[in-house]
């Protein structure tokens, strides 16, 4: 990393909480870059520091996710003012999306938004997510969606973004991209993971036309939804694959805990 990528160092400076929120999100966006999912410095993640305040972290908007440390990450309220001294620059569309679902929803934690190419191919179609993959069916239950209104610059559409998600952890922005959001980064990151595979699958799948397609048995999506909620999703993110993604982290590129 270069001088002027440096930044002071804020461990000493923040509650554990917050280090140990910033060192999650900083991993969250390092393992984003290491999955092909960043879109330049064009996407972003965000995490909500405890308190009542309602402060959350945010990238600073003139880093590529692999550049991404947890002194970096740029800690704004709700109307986008910097709470701390830096020079970084903040997206406004970040600051948009985030701060709608970090106001409205206790439980939103975290929230996670991408512009993968296939995402947005997902995105692009009429009917959606389609239920014939068993990633599918894990992610789909849960998926919210909200037409797009151009870039997300505009305060009023805040209101319209959270009325579309509703209760749900998952969104697809029509013709934009996906949106996750978890109690924890890991969750976060988990529910984005399936919902990106998914529309992988989906794009490759329907390379062989719609009609080609097997259709899972009726109630199959059901029984999938029951197997991959509650205590099971708390269990596969926060207890096994984020510590392993971590650790794999640490073994590659463990310059996200600075």
């Amino acid at each position: 990393m270069t001088a002027m990528l440096k930044s002071a160092p804020v461990r000493g400076a923040v509650a554990p909480e917050e280090w140990a929120l910033r060192v999650d999100l900083a991993a969250a966006y390092r393992l984003v870059a290491l999955y092909g999912w960043d879109d330049l410095i064009f996407t972003h993640l965000s995490a909500r520091v405890p308190g009542p305040e309602h402060h959350f972290l945010i990238n600073p908007y003139d880093r590529t996710f692999d550049e991404i440390t947890a002194s970096s990450l740029v800690k704004i309220d709700l109307d986008g003012e910097k709470v701390d001294d830096t020079p970084a620059p903040v997206n406004r569309a970040g600051f948009v999306i985030h701060s709608a679902i970090h106001s409205a929803r206790e439980d939103a934690t975290a929230v996670l938004h991408l512009h993968t190419p296939h995402g947005q191919a997902v995105s692009a179609m009429a009917e959606g997510l389609l239920p014939h993959t068993q990633t599918a069916m894990i992610a789909g239950h849960d998926v919210a969606y909200h037409d797009f209104e151009g870039i997300a610059t505009d305060l009023d559409e805040r209101e319209r973004l959270v009325a579309d998600l509703g209760a749900r952890n998952t969104m697809i922005l029509r013709n934009h991209g996906t949106l996750t959001v978890g109690d924890t980064v890991a969750k976060a990151f988990m529910r984005m993971y399936f919902l990106e595979r998914a529309c992988e699958a989906q794009v490759l799948m329907l390379s062989v036309g719609r009609d080609n397609l097997n259709t899972p048995n009726q109630g199959v999506a059901d029984k999938v939804e029951r197997q991959s909620t509650g205590d099971v999703m708390t269990m596969v993110s926060d207890d096994l694959a984020w510590p392993a993604l971590l650790r794999k982290l640490d073994r590659i590129d463990p310059g996200f805990r600075n």
